[in-house]
């Protein structure tokens, strides 16, 4: 019997054949058994009867679903006898949810839950009406992520909403507001795989010729050669840059979001992405060039500024000419505005993190160190990434592998004995004279018989 399941089955025999038995509650709550044949004798494989048994088992649940579908949607279905189990309104379950994991989750990660929440509902609403925590089932929620496909999300961000919702669940069951995780029989959507854009070393070139003397050179010039987030190079503050050790520190970042009035607002915040996003690298010697520039620059234009200048951010390194420091919309915003401008490939400002792994690669430095440098938390983050990239590799893995089994153009001739005997270098012998050869011995004595 599987005891997880809002049901038991077994597999039984009667009359020769195999059976699927169920046992269950109907809407009424009332005990039921049902035999269902698997058409396969007494005696078959381990296999064949798996099968039969999963497609048995599979629409045993679709009939069920659509029939509690049915009764949610006519509003006949009985609440659940069991105390456990939460005839809670969807709405306020979520908004419970999202209090409860606020104070342990990233900011970030917290508005995108909220906005998938507020989509989520609105879609119940519409569709299903009077559903409850306690009615729920994975045909909604499967139904509303076909929705979402069919309006041209992408998988990726499919994923996101299928692990968010499932998240919500999740804290559910641990709460014993309900049994069982309505997902547990839905697969994870698939996510493409991203294809990361980047400019080359000449496109980096042009790219920091049309910044030259516009408020974001800096910022750009760190993404491309340090390859941070938006965030983490806005978070930089001049303590995190050790002109005497040469090394520039990520502790912090900066993002947007809401006050308690519904102001926009920048926020600063010390809890990074994960634990490998706080590092320490070497200050690369173009880049403390142009930030010491920039710092001088800063206290001229605090000193013009005088009152009028903005304190409020002192000691960030990304602040206009009036002190107030650069938002990540700001960012995004002006690099797609110049680059659109002057006709350059379109990329997103992150992709100038993908060009500096991709000059990396090329230059033959390993995975492991390009993981390290970018701030990745596991190794197969940085190669799922660019592994397609990694083209070098290949070429050496190509002439490896034709030099082993033949087939390689470029490999010489292989020389003759003839040729072997007069190239061959002496050895020096242990007094550093060379040894003589057989044609340098005495001819006189007799060859060996």
């Amino acid at each position: 019997m599987k005891a997880s399941l809002p049901y038991k089955y077994i597999t039984a025999m009667k009359s020769g054949k195999q059976y699927v038995v169920f046992d269950f509650k109907d809407s009424e709550g009332k005990r039921k058994r049902k035999w269902v044949s698997t058409g396969l004798p007494e005696k078959c494989t381990k296999k064949a009867l798996s099968e039969a048994v999963e497609k048995i088992v599979t629409a045993f649940e679709e009939e069920r679903a659509k029939s509690k579908v049915a009764l949610v949607n006519s509003g006949n279905a009985d609440d659940n006898n069991d105390s456990t189990v939460s005839n809670q309104e969807l709405s306020a379950f979520f908004s419970e949810w999202l209090t409860a994991i606020k104070p342990n989750v990233a900011r970030t990660t917290f508005q995108c839950y909220k906005r998938i929440m507020e989509r989520f509902l609105m879609y119940l609403n519409e569709k299903y009406p009077d559903i409850t925590l306690d009615r729920m089932i994975y045909v909604p929620i499967q139904a509303f992520l076909n929705y979402k496909m069919d309006q041209g999300l992408k998988g990726s961000s499919i994923k996101q909403y299928y692990l968010a919702i499932h998240s919500a669940f999740a804290w559910a069951v641990k709460m014993e507001h309900i049994e069982q995780h309505p997902m547990d029989k839905m697969v994870v959507p698939r996510a493409e795989r991203h294809e990361a854009v980047f400019y080359n070393e000449e496109e980096l070139n042009e790219l920091f010729e049309v910044f030259k003397g516009h408020k974001l050179e800096l910022i750009v010039h760190i993404a491309a050669y340090y390859g941070l987030r938006r965030c983490e190079i806005l978070g930089l503050k001049w303590d995190s840059i050790d002109f005497k050790k040469k090394t520039i520190s990520i502790e912090r970042k900066v993002v947007s979001d809401y006050d308690e009035n519904g102001d926009p607002k920048l926020f600063v915040e010390t809890r990074l992405k994960t634990n490998s996003t706080r590092r320490t690298l070497p200050l690369i010697p173009h880049i403390e060039e142009m930030l010491l520039k920039k710092r001088e620059l800063d206290k001229h234009y605090k000193k013009l500024g005088g009152k009028e200048y903005s304190t409020e951010y002192d000691g960030f390194v990304c602040v206009d000419p009036f002190g107030k420091l650069i938002s990540p919309n700001r960012v995004t915003h002006d690099f797609h505005y110049v680059i659109k401008k002057h006709d350059m490939k379109m990329l997103r400002f992150h992709d100038l993190c993908h060009s500096c792994a991709s000059l990396l690669l090329a230059n033959d430095i390993p995975m492991k160190a390009i993981q390290e440098w970018l701030g990745h938390a596991t190794f197969n983050i940085t190669a799922n990434l660019y592994s397609h990239l990694e083209y070098n590799a290949k070429v050496a893995s190509a002439e490896t592998i034709a030099r082993v089994l033949g087939g390689d153009k470029n490999e010489k001739p292989a020389e003759t004995n003839a040729d072997a005997e007069t190239e061959k270098p002496t050895a020096p012998n242990r007094r550093g004279r060379k040894k003589k050869t057989e044609s340098a011995q005495d001819k006189s004595q007799p060859a060996a018989v």
